[in-house]
């Protein structure tokens, strides 16, 4: 069955733990990297490097409460989607590649340094 995850041990009982985390799965499936928890901090952040410096972000804070986004080289943000993880992650997933014709470029604004 196309696109079906099959989590470890332990990422299975993250996910029976807290379902909604499964949507994260597909993401770290296309290459995503996601950031060290902080302490204190209540989101998940996760970023896709992209050749000739584009990136792909995304913020988790709740089931309801996630921001996805894409920064060009100069970190400037050309597409952004907020709202349910299943949604942002499912948006983060169609978007095309950022040389193709259809990718967004049209900058919104400035996004966060990310390293």
């Amino acid at each position: 069955m196309s696109g079906l995850i099959v989590p470890g041990r332990a990422e299975a009982e993250i996910v029976r733990a807290y379902p909604p985390l499964r949507h994260l799965l597909y993401l770290r499936d296309a290459a995503w990297r996601f950031l060290p928890l902080q302490p204190g901090r209540d989101q998940i952040d996760g970023v896709r490097v992209w050749p000739d410096g584009w990136r792909d972000a995304i913020r988790f804070r709740d089931a309801d409460d996630a921001l996805g986004l894409r920064l060009d080289r100069d970190t400037a943000i050309t597409w952004e989607h907020t709202g349910a993880l299943a949604d942002v992650v499912q948006e983060l997933l169609a978007l095309p590649h950022p040389r193709s014709r259809l990718a967004p470029r049209l900058a919104k604004g400035r996004g966060p340094e990310l390293r």
